[in-house]
């Protein structure tokens, strides 16, 4: 399991190994999540990343019949 410390300036370093297994590059925004007392670091992707991710999925089902407009 990857640690890091919190500097006096409230900065933490993102462990090598986490951001390659994430992906994360420099400049790169994350969103702060704190949530019953843990700290979560999503990244954010931009909208234009999600075109088509759900691609072939059957929305037959999704909703009630009386719910679809």
């Amino acid at each position: 399991m990857a640690t890091t410390t919190v500097s006096s300036r409230y900065q933490v370093v993102i462990p090598k190994e986490v951001r390659e297994q994430l992906d994360i590059r420099p400049g790169q925004k994350l969103q702060v999540i704190a949530k019953h007392g843990i700290v979560h670091l999503v990244p954010v992707v931009p909208l234009r990343d999600l075109v088509g991710f759900v691609k072939g999925i059957d929305t037959a089902d999704l909703r009630e019949k009386e719910d679809r407009l």
